[in-house]
């Protein structure tokens, strides 16, 4: 699943990806310099792999990974074509999950595609765009079902009368509101899946600013009490971080908090982590949260959902504290559960088949 980052022109949104992904990118101060969108796989930060493998003695750690991809900036307009805007929307249409990057610094150096810092006003011109091309696709949906409807086609009525609502719902130019209605919707959501709408995506704001510590200074300054899904970053100084030894980072006090990032994206996946560990390697799995056991060996390989007996299982914390398989399985923290049984967020499993 891939989580695509997107904002203004001249917002930071390149400089992140490379200090996320460690990938050069075309960087300039200019407008679109970004046109082909960039992919990197980054590694999800777990302290837990580190602990288990030496709990096991593992020769390598494997992390969970999550791709993020770099979109050229949208501008206002976009939805009908500035700016390349068809070619970026379609690139966003493509992911799972957004990072909106949201210009706070001031830079003389730096031009603002608008003149000014102003970042809710710049956050009204992604999220406008996002809803303004959503309503283009699902008037066309629409407009289909409307057709089909007048045969008395029961999946048709029913379909038209959920569009018709959404249609009602975008013209209110609220994301929030997207979101809480197709959440009510249940398992009918899938009747309108295939839309890929942009504003149904979840989305991480990150505050690019040059203070992250006086971030509530900020929020209260330009008036962004009510976005709550937020990150905090100096995205330079992360980018200068790459360049730097572990040496000079100690000494200039330096700590990344790219790990924050990545932890919260992985987690508007609806993604999850389950743990395996032995001597040859202690990894993490991704899986979707509410996964089966069967469901859950599938990301190991197919027969172990297909060939399904039973699963070890441990909580890491449990494990942790007694210090071994052999001493959990004594006190009964290791436990045998079948195919009902649901994975948690930090099993170690071990699968029997």
């Amino acid at each position: 699943m891939k989580i695509g980052i997107v904002g203004l022109p001249n917002i930071g949104k390149s400089t992140l990806f490379k200090a996320l992904t460690n990938i050069q990118v075309d960087i300039n101060n200019y407008p679109f310099c970004t046109i082909e969108p960039n992919i990197g796989v980054v590694e999800v930060p777990d302290k837990r792999l580190e602990e288990l493998s030496k709990l096991s003695g593992s020769k390598k750690l494997l992390y969970a990974t999550t791709e993020f991809v770099d979109i050229a900036g949208l501008v206002k307009g976009a939805a009908e074509g500035q700016g390349l805007g068809n070619k970026f929307l379609h690139n966003i249409r493509e992911v799972d999950a957004i990072v909106e990057v949201v210009r706070l610094f001031e830079s003389e150096n730096i031009t603002h595609v608008h003149g000014h810092i102003d970042p809710k006003r710049d956050i009204e011109v992604i999220n406008t765009e996002l809803i303004l091309a959503d309503m283009e696709t699902v008037q066309k949906r629409l407009s289909a079902l409307e057709r089909q409807a007048k045969s008395n086609d029961k999946d048709a009525i029913k379909q038209k009368n959920i569009v018709s609502k959404l249609k009602d719902i975008l013209d209110e130019n609220n994301l929030d509101k997207v979101h809480s209605f197709i959440s009510s919707l249940g398992k009918d959501a899938s009747l309108i899946s295939d839309l890929h709408l942009l504003s149904s995506k979840p989305i991480l704001y990150v505050f690019n600013t040059s203070n992250p510590k006086n971030i509530s200074a900020e929020i209260k300054k330009y008036a962004l009490a009510e976005i709550e899904n937020f990150v905090a970053l100096d995205i330079k100084t992360e980018e200068d971080i790459l360049e730097l030894t572990d040496e000079d980072i100690k000494e200039l006090e330096l700590k990344s908090e790219l790990s924050e990032l990545i932890t919260k994206s992985y987690g508007m996946l609806g993604l999850m982590t389950y743990l395996t560990t032995g001597e040859m390697e202690t990894r993490a799995w991704t899986i979707p949260k509410n996964s089966t056991a069967p469901r859950a060996g599938r990301a190991i390989h197919g027969d172990f959902e297909e060939k399904f007996i039973r699963a070890e299982i441990i909580a890491f914390e449990d494990l942790m504290r007694v210090g071994s398989k052999v001493k959990a399985r004594e006190t009964g923290l290791l436990r045998t559960e079948g195919k009902d049984y649901i994975v948690q967020d930090g099993d170690v499993v071990e699968f029997l088949i």
